[in-house]
């Protein structure tokens, strides 16, 4: 089997931090969304993986490179306009070829991973499998109607009015098959070859689709409240390790990392928490369910529940910051006006004085 990952798309929901970032680059526990989603391939024991990119090749192929350091060989495929999943597909044939392949979004995170799955659909006959799981509000993805039996009835792009609460969410398997579905479809009312409609192709073909519903945990990482929800369930799994240095005066308390070149002077880290090479803590107190990244710098301040990412600094501010994004190059500072609480989403390169 080969591997396809979708890492294109412009991440409006996570502007202004996707302006300067391609949003499958942002970290959840200091890790790249996408650098995630290639080892869950790897791991399943897929080592030829094509990466389709859009206007954000440069700095995805910057970030991947090869794929030397997971061991696989990677082959960036450049789809030539934002035209749907299914698009993305059928410009990935010279690649694919017949083979059978996985396809997953390159900003998702799934717990588990999906090594079963892939070890399902090889023992198996069928032409195709995708992954479904149970979603609050169906009407913002793809949505699976099942039969009695558990077999997919129909399926259907964002409905306005969902006649089923299953959203697909985004690691789909095929065979040969999806070429003549792709070829049978045409573009929806967003313009747009979606992988919905053919894979309703193959089901009222005859093709064997199945359903697998995925029972652990899922995040589209679309949005800000996203990315804070899956930094703090991946913060919750990793394994935790201590390669700074921690001084004395200082406390770590319960899941902490404290990552290569990293220091902690006279602060309190309550985990789950992550503190990247190179970052500098200094009389501050980093609550649980943090991502600091690398070469940031924090000092005299207090912050929980966030992501801040490298080369920022967060200096002297009085009131503790919570349920926040902070891009790269980020100075946040004390002005004379106080607030009681800030909630932020900064993009990069911001030099943001509070009030």
């Amino acid at each position: 089997m080969k591997g396809l990952v979708l890492s294109g798309g412009k991440g409006t929901r996570l502007y202004p931090l996707t302006y300067t970032k391609a949003k499958q680059l942002i970290p959840v526990a200091n890790k790249p969304v996408l650098f995630r989603v290639i080892e869950a391939i790897r791991d399943a024991g897929i080592r030829e993986i094509g990466i389709v990119v859009g206007d954000t090749a440069a700095e995805v192929k910057e970030a991947v490179g090869r794929g030397e350091r997971w061991g696989v060989e990677i082959t960036y495929i450049h789809q030539s306009a934002p035209l749907g999943l299914a698009h993305a597909v059928k410009e990935s044939r010279e690649f694919l070829g017949d083979d059978r392949f996985v396809m997953f979004l390159g900003d998702n995170c799934i717990q588990g991973g999906i090594s079963p799955l892939i070890e399902q659909f090889g023992q198996s006959d069928w032409n195709a499998q995708i992954v479904l799981t149970r979603v609050s509000d169906p009407s913002h993805y793809g949505v699976a109607e099942l039969d009695d039996d558990g077999r997919i009835v129909r399926l259907v792009e964002k409905p306005k009015e969902p006649r089923s609460n299953l959203a697909l969410v985004g690691i789909y398997m095929f065979d040969r098959s999806i070429w003549e579905a792709i070829a049978n479809i045409k573009p929806s009312w967003r313009g747009e070859l979606e992988i919905t409609d053919a894979i309703q192709y193959l089901v009222e073909h005859g093709y064997r689709v199945y359903p697998y519903i995925h029972r652990g945990w899922w995040i589209d990482t679309g949005k800000k409240a996203d990315m804070l929800d899956a930094n703090r369930l991946v913060l919750e799994e990793i394994e935790h390790r201590v390669e700074g240095f921690v001084d004395r005066d200082s406390q770590l308390i319960g899941k902490v990392t404290v990552e290569a070149g990293a220091e902690v002077i006279n602060s309190v880290i309550r985990g789950p928490a992550i503190i990247g090479e190179n970052a500098r803590i200094v009389n501050s107190y980093i609550g649980p369910f943090t991502a600091i990244y690398h070469h940031t710098v924090i000092e005299d301040s207090e912050i929980e529940h966030s992501i801040v990412l490298e080369h920022s600094s967060i200096v002297a501010i009085p009131h503790r910051i919570e349920d926040s994004l902070i891009g790269r190059n980020v100075k946040v500072h004390r002005s004379p006006i106080k607030p009681k609480a800030y909630r932020l989403t900064l993009g990069d390169h911001s030099d943001i004085g509070l009030l």
